[in-house]
């Protein structure tokens, strides 16, 4: 079962294999807009009350080993407006910085080849990020190696302030639109406000791999 509606407007799904920009440096400074989802669209982190998400247990641990990431990795900044967790999925702006351990870092090669993972970058990071919440989660419920996340993540390069604000501003209000969330099962139809970010992006070649 795959995440989101197909309803006409969204990239075909045989198009997500391969998510992210061939032969960009994900490990380079700048800012990474992110949605990641549940396992086959699953409702574990809470639910959206009165235009409020209401974090449960599970939510809890996602929005904790979030800003965990930033405290373990002095390269990365989080910040709480942007970041949002969501019944079954999340949306977050990861920023690298280049600072004097980044700079060290990044003097060895920071492309990702032949699916070895490579140290400070984008998709190292949000690995981390998953497997903490997987193995905590699992632990909760008793479901030792039971997948929590797809396996695949969306991600964006946010290149221009316009597009940045754009996605700040749709992280704070999914809460209230949910009821046009893509990833919502019962939703009432597509959100303008997606339509208008997304091409915002494929305007710039800000990033590829659906829409968020």
């Amino acid at each position: 079962m795959g995440c989101g509606r197909s309803d006409g407007w969204d990239i075909p799904s045989r198009n997500r294999r391969s998510i992210r920009l061939k032969g960009y440096d994900y490990a380079q400074p700048g800012a990474y807009f992110v949605t990641i989802c549940t396992h086959e669209c699953e409702h574990l982190f809470g639910q959206v009350v009165d235009d409020d998400m209401r974090l449960n247990a599970f939510g809890e641990i996602v929005w904790e080993e979030w800003f965990k990431t930033a405290k373990v990795r002095p390269y990365v900044r989080l910040y709480d407006d942007e970041f949002v967790v969501m019944p079954n999925h999340v949306h977050g702006i990861i920023w690298i910085v280049d600072d004097e351990v980044g700079a060290r870092r990044r003097r060895a090669p920071t492309l990702e080849r032949f699916g070895k993972p490579v140290p400070g970058s984008i998709p190292t990071i949000v690995r981390a990020f998953k497997s903490a919440v997987t193995k905590r989660i699992n632990r909760i419920r008793g479901t030792p190696g039971a997948p929590v996340w797809q396996r695949n993540y969306w991600e964006h390069i946010i290149r221009t302030e316009r597009v940045l604000n754009a996605i700040r501003r749709y992280i704070r209000d999914n809460p209230l639109r949910w009821s046009f969330d893509r990833y919502n099962p019962y939703a009432t139809g597509p959100d303008p406000m997606v339509r208008d970010i997304w091409a915002m992006l494929r305007q710039g070649q800000e990033g590829r791999g659906g829409e968020p």
